[in-house]
């Protein structure tokens, strides 16, 4: 049997920041992934701020950067675009478009170097609590082993299962989780290549379609659906929108990538004794957005600090850990439970009534603007608005 103080199971950008700040505070780590090439296949739009990089101390490099964005183009349905630069625009995902089969293996790779060790193609099969301590069994080119931990850290994305062995509730509703799915393509024409692209509406229902740029004509094009507001698939939803898209009625398909996306907010209990839950697999995605890849990072730090100060004072209760939970509802829940009021809003309005948003967006003088800021401007221009989202923002 190998034993080693913290596994962290899921080697995505949230399950290698765990693994590299729990190795830097001094305990021994195992980091592995079913996969047998950390980052493929990619399950996101792959776009992150320059804010967020910087917050986690992470500086860009051209070897997993593709493109930097000097804005953001918000589409509404009838085709009415609101555009902003990036001198206004501090939105999630406004900043840098990522490669992140190579951005991913950027992250793991710092994780071994700070003293983790990686285990690639290792499928985790099942876990149960011995001795005080967590005993998973995984499999590895048809080998069988078992792995003792004190703590392990599932990041093993959306409706975890390793939390599920663990007691924790992970599973989603339908309306919780959107349905995405992603091409990327070459022979994109986009108006404004140099912005991201959000349009809004019908074209996907529950969420929205997007095409980030990856520069020359290459872009990723996808959308994402709730299941409880359309009878037609991800994939269907995102076919028609290719084929009538200006920008992409012309382009080619060289990848397709399908999955699921938590927008419903933090998961509540994320601890139990011996275990956290932290990335998708704790629902660390803004709930407006869509993205996640710089919050479960900031959770996969948190997780991987509670861990090993948990390590050194030689208590892996929950009692112990749980300061995890209040450090996580600080720097992501409170922000999240208004983005999650927010997109509840735009979810109730017609195609009709966001071209008319759109239009007033269109006519507005924007200082300076981030999420927060363009609520509070659509605050102002929809009675609606004011009614459900005046006193959050």
């Amino acid at each position: 049997m190998i034993e080693t103080d913290i596994l962290v199971i899921g080697a995505g950008p949230a399950g290698s920041t765990a693994a590299k700040h729990a190795a830097m505070a001094g305990s021994s780590v195992i980091l592995m992934d079913k996969k047998s090439e950390i980052g493929s296949p990619k399950r996101c739009a792959e776009g992150v701020s320059k804010e967020g990089l910087k917050k986690l101390e992470i500086e860009p490099s051209e070897r997993w950067v593709t493109k930097e964005l000097s804005g953001v183009r918000m589409v509404s349905p009838n085709g009415t675009a609101v555009n902003l630069t990036d001198e206004k625009v501090k939105l999630p995902e406004a900043g840098y478009i990522l490669e992140r089969k190579v951005f991913d293996k950027y992250m793991a790779m710092d994780a071994g170097r700070a003293g983790a060790k990686i285990m690639i193609k290792t499928l985790a099969t099942g876990m149960e609590r011995e001795d005080g301590q967590m005993v998973v069994t995984a499999e590895r080119m048809g080998e069988e082993f078992q792995i003792k931990a004190k703590i392990v850290i599932a990041a093993d994305g959306p409706e975890s299962r390793v939390g599920r062995w663990a007691g924790l509730r992970t599973s989603l509703k339908p309306k919780d989780m959107e349905s995405c799915a992603q091409f990327e393509m070459a022979g994109v024409e986009m108006e404004e290549p140099d912005c991201i692209e959000f349009h809004f509406g019908s074209v996907s229902p529950g969420g929205y379609a997007w095409i980030f740029p990856k520069g020359d004509d290459i872009a990723n094009v996808g959308l994402g659906v709730l299941t409880t507001m359309t009878d037609k698939s991800a994939y269907e939803h995102l076919l028609e929108f290719v084929e009538n898209n200006p920008a992409t009625k012309n382009a080619q398909a060289v990848e397709l990538n399908v999955g699921g996306d938590p927008v419903g907010g933090l998961l509540k209990k994320k601890v139990t004794d011996n275990v956290l839950v932290t990335g998708d697999a704790a629902s660390m995605v803004n709930p407006l957005t869509g993205g996640g890849i710089i919050s479960g990072m900031l959770g996969g730090r948190m997780a991987g600090q509670v861990a090993a100060q948990a390590v050194i004072e030689g208590d892996y209760s929950e009692k112990s850990i749980k300061i995890y939970e209040e450090l996580c509802e600080a720097e992501l829940g409170k922000s999240f439970e208004k983005y999650l009021k927010a997109k509840d809003y735009l979810l109730s309005l017609s195609d009709e009534e966001l071209d008319q948003i759109a239009e007033a967006f269109r006519d507005s003088d924007f200082e300076t603007i981030n999420t927060a800021e363009m609520v509070r401007k659509l605050v102002k221009i929809s009675p609606k608005a004011l009614l459900k989202l005046g006193k959050l923002f």
